[in-house]
């Protein structure tokens, strides 16, 4: 983030009704476009969603927690935290 001088970039009568509300101080502008939430754009998210899915599938089919972690380097108490979480997949 750069810092831009008000006098600068806004027209003068803008300059004073934003001092009328911050004079001398520093204020954030936030962007127009909206926020996209974390692993949309690369897919993570998605790959985490599908993998918890096989998870939680291969727990159902009774297949011990211990060797669910093994097979995806995870810890036991992170496989627990896939298949007994609240939001059921």
């Amino acid at each position: 983030m750069s810092y831009k001088k008000g006098v600068e970039i806004l027209p003068a009568h803008l300059l004073k009704e934003v001092q009328k509300y911050v004079d001398g101080g520093l204020i954030y502008i936030p962007k127009k476009s909206k926020r996209v939430g974390w692993g949309h754009l690369n897919g993570s998210k998605k790959s985490l969603e599908k993998r918890n899915r096989n998870i939680y599938e291969l727990f159902k089919n009774g297949i011990p927690i211990d060797e669910i972690a093994d097979t995806y380097y995870l810890s036991e108490e992170t496989i627990k935290k896939i298949v007994y979480g609240k939001k059921q997949l």
